[in-house]
């Protein structure tokens, strides 16, 4: 006999809050430093017409004990580092960063027709990872393997997404912290998505429509937590457009100040101490 599907469920809904980092940039931002998602941290959505409201962008700055995700829907962002890295990802492109025990780096912000819409990650390191070598990659658009549906599709671009008709794409992104899997999905009006969904943690953050998980409702600038279960549906009346992580928790201690993360506060003491010395990059 064959078991019927459990789907995924609605949890919790936690609305993004207005806020501003580096040099005045407006953003939406969820953070849950509490390990509520487990092993994300925290999404940034940034997204403006208005040059105004981003063009200061950020300014060098150090992080220590995470990982970034940046994916850019319109404009682009110019990364630089003191490993001396420098690119720039453009829309539908994004960019990996492993800090490590420590990385100072700058993102100043592009625009196109559009103006400026991305996305920002953090990923939280395990303890054994957290003093680790810095390390930095760039993926590039058509790099990201496509799941197509009916009205449907989804891009990856880390971990693996499967059908529950049993295609299965991965993403170019293999070395997300805490078995890491992000894809961005985009439902037509009308569309559905059904995914083989068994991670611990998963969670959907939809930026554009109205999106139905199972007849529930999540709205733009809301992240739905997931219950337990290991098939997720997606569909949307009107279209929508949602962003998908999925994880394994760490379930370690997490102490966080401004840009370091690590599991005590000796730990972010010491952090501060070596930014302040110049040995933080040493």
């Amino acid at each position: 006999m064959v078991a019927s599907p459990s789907f995924r469920r609605i949890e919790r809904l936690i609305q993004s809050q207005p806020s501003q980092d580096g040099d005045g940039v407006h953003i939406q931002r969820i953070h849950r430093f509490d390990g509520e998602i487990d092993p994300f941290l925290m999404l940034d959505e940034l997204g403006s017409d208005r040059p105004d409201d981003y063009i200061g962008g950020f300014p060098p700055h150090p992080h220590r004990g995470i990982q970034t995700l940046t994916y850019i829907i319109h404009g682009g962002i110019t990364h630089e580092d003191h490993l001396g890295h420098s690119s720039t990802i453009q829309a539908g492109d994004a960019q990996w960063m492993h800090t490590g025990r420590g990385i100072v780096h700058s993102e100043m912000p592009l625009t196109d027709s559009q103006g400026l819409h991305g996305f920002q990650l953090w990923l939280n390191l395990p303890a054994r990872e957290k003093m680790s070598e810095p390390r930095y990659r760039d993926v590039r658009s058509g790099e990201m393997p496509r799941l197509k549906a009916e009205k449907a599709e989804l891009i990856a671009l880390g971990g693996i997404w499967s059908s529950v008709a049993g295609d299965s794409i991965s993403g170019p992104l293999e070395s997300l912290a805490g078995d890491g899997a992000v894809a961005h999905a985009q439902i037509e009006a009308g569309g559905e998505l059904t995914l083989a969904a068994g991670s611990e943690t998963l969670a959907v953050y939809v930026f554009e429509g109205t999106l139905q998980v199972d007849d529930a409702d999540i709205t733009a600038g809301q992240l739905a937590r997931l219950g337990s279960g290991d098939t997720l549906r997606l569909a949307s009346r009107k279209g929508a457009q949602c962003l998908l992580l999925a994880g394994t928790p760490h379930r370690e201690p997490i102490a966080h100040y401004g840009p370091f993360v690590m599991n005590h506060m000796g730990e972010i003491e010491q952090a501060l101490r070596d930014y302040r010395n110049g040995t933080f990059t040493g």
